[in-house]
């Protein structure tokens, strides 16, 4: 069976996070979430996959490759320009056609029943099936108008007050025949939600709903992305400790996977589910509560609480510190007797000075210095980067 994940988009809603890697190569339990998906679909028997890129692209690749590690062969095309989802799936078309194929975001995390899906989508003579999920708030996503028959009759992306005629959000997941790529210009900026599917329904072509069941999210910012890494850290199965592990007089209360070289100081707690990467060193009196991910080549020193916060590679947390709900990028350094708050985002190679308290959900952009004894109440840019934290 055939897939196409599109990983075009520069994630500009994750700033700063995707300064320094494009936003499908942003770590799910230290790995890449693409990768979480490229194994996802290897399970359900989707072993021939198309993947679009455009931002970092070779980043991406870096990692995929041919696919035949993950035990599916992975061919790439290339945006030179924006096409929109539609025309980006329209640039694959060669690799695409003949058979029915699946259509996901390279930001997807999910545990669905993709296999289900496709079966639901032959049985029936729709051009499109498009994955749906009932949820609270659909206002940042495409709302579907079903009936009983699973066909969609009105599809509204983006609904604002007074247009959300239903609660059915569409996961961005779509089963789609070969007959599709000719509804779909060549060359053409396009999207699916926008332009695609109100124009299907209006030249009277068929498209039906699935109800999918499981867990899914499209890691857009850094909300989703912390609700990403809580639900995997819950699916974790047990303790797995790979390769030399030190420890002296410490508590530890699984599930926790913990990679080779870790030390762990006298005193010290790790509640899991947790998971930390290589050569990464905690100190004494130390608490690492649940729902917490630490990358390889980290420092924790002594007396820091962790708590629900997801770490990249070498990061430094000097001692005495409160870190809750917070995403630290790669190299960052933090001094003692910090206090980093709920929601917090902090970019790549950062420096916090001793005594400083970053107030929740603010953003630090990459490379900044921030001095001693600071109450940082507002986002800090840096004009080197791009400053804009809106579009896809």
């Amino acid at each position: 069976m055939k897939a196409c994940i599109m990983c075009g988009g520069e994630g500009t809603r994750l700033r700063p996070l995707t300064f320094a890697r494009p936003k499908p190569n942003v770590p799910i339990l230290n790995k890449p979430s693409v990768v979480h998906l490229v194994e996802h679909l290897e399970k359900e028997g989707f072993n021939e996959i198309v993947v679009t890129v455009g931002y970092m692209a070779d980043k991406v690749e870096e990692y995929l490759g041919d696919g035949c590690m993950f035990g599916v062969h992975i061919e790439y095309v290339y945006e030179h320009k924006k096409m929109g989802t539609a025309g980006s799936v329209k640039n694959a078309e060669e690799f695409l056609s003949g058979e029915p194929f699946i259509v996901l975001g390279g930001d997807h995390v999910l545990n669905l029943d993709l296999r289900e899906m496709y079966r639901f989508h032959k049985k029936n003579d729709a051009i499109v099936t498009i994955g749906l999920l009932s949820i609270d708030d659909p206002r940042e996503f495409g709302i579907a108008d079903m009936d009983v028959n699973n066909r969609i009759h009105r599809f509204l992306e983006k609904p604002g007050p007074g247009e959300i005629f239903s609660n059915l959000a569409s996961t961005g997941i779509y089963m789609c025949d070969p007959e599709i790529f000719d509804w779909i210009p060549e060359g053409k900026k396009y999207d699916f939600a926008k332009n695609l599917f109100p124009m299907l329904l209006e030249k009277g072509k068929s498209i039906d709903g699935m109800l999918v069941r499981g867990q899914w999210t499209d890691v857009g910012n850094p909300s989703a992305y912390r609700q990403a890494q809580r639900w995997m850290l819950e699916l974790l199965p047990e303790t797995r400790i790979e390769g030399s592990f030190k420890t002296q007089n410490s508590r530890i209360n699984g599930p926790l996977r913990i990679g080779n070289n870790v030390s762990v100081g006298s005193n010290s707690a790790l509640v899991g589910p947790i998971v930390i990467g290589e050569n990464t060193t905690i100190g004494d009196n130390v608490l690492i509560g649940p729902y917490t991910t630490i990358g390889s080549n980290c420092v924790i020193e002594n007396d820091s609480r962790i708590l629900s916060s997801y770490m990249f590679d070498d990061v430094k947390i000097a001692s005495n510190c409160n870190i809750s709900g917070s995403i630290i990028d790669n190299g960052t350094n933090v001094g003692s007797d910090c206090s980093l708050e709920n929601g917090t985002v902090i970019g790549p190679n950062v420096v916090i000075e001793d005594g400083t308290t970053i107030h929740s959900e603010i953003r630090i952009w990459p490379e900044v210095h921030i001095g001693s004894n600071t109450n940082v109440k507002e986002d800090i840019i840096n004009q080197e980067y791009e400053t804009s934290d809106r579009g896809s």
